[in-house]
């Protein structure tokens, strides 16, 4: 359903084009995608009985309310040996409370029980 399907400013696929991109009329917001379009591309997988898939896309949903910055300091703290439980348990309760991002935050906090399991967090 193309018709439905608008970027992160609302810009349609009518509206991306490569004449719009020549003549400078987009910005890189304008090719981002919406939490919109995730939630839809989520109940379509959920439809099919990919749960995992569904699960995945709303994460990715609730990113696209996280600034660029942000986000590249959470990976950064997630690769091993980059940060201390009580840091990765700090992100979890930030990612709640900042930006509403529930399963992003769930996400980090299963990540903090593998990582100690794994011996992958440092000592603090």
């Amino acid at each position: 359903h193309p018709e439905k399907v608008k970027s992160y400013t609302g810009k349609t696929m009518d509206e991306i084009t490569l004449n719009s991109t020549m003549n400078g009329e987009l910005k890189s917001e304008d090719i981002r995608i919406s939490a919109e379009v995730l939630e839809c591309q989520a109940q379509i997988a959920e439809s099919t009985g990919k749960k995992q898939l569904a699960e995945n896309f709303r994460r990715a949903a609730e990113l696209t309310r996280i600034p660029d910055e942000e986000v590249l300091k959470i990976y950064d703290l997630l690769r091993p040996n980059r940060a201390t439980k009580a840091q990765l348990l700090q992100l979890a309760q930030r990612l709640k409370e900042q930006y509403g991002a529930v399963g992003n935050a769930k996400l980090v906090e299963e990540a903090v029980s593998i990582y100690e399991k794994r011996g992958i967090l440092l000592n603090g």
